[in-house]
């Protein structure tokens, strides 16, 4: 059966807020380790921890969702 509008709306802004809190205690954890100057190449590292935790949470959400979903 086909997700709900409702329901996709739903994940939609879960995965926005549950992201930004993610994003926002990751930059705390992860920042003080490059200190205030950060170059290209940690940057780049810094995307990288950025991406994968992005998947995780994405997989996440999309795994609870689906759950949902299914009980139906």
């Amino acid at each position: 059966m086909a997700q709900s509008k409702c329901l996709s709306l739903s994940e939609a802004i879960t995965n926005t807020v549950v992201g930004y809190a993610l994003a926002v205690a990751t930059q705390f954890a992860v920042f003080p380790y490059f200190g205030p100057q950060v170059g290209i190449l940690q940057n780049l590292w810094l995307g990288l921890i950025f991406t994968g935790v992005s998947v995780m949470r994405s997989y996440a959400l999309r795994r609870v969702f689906d759950r949902l979903t299914s009980k139906r």
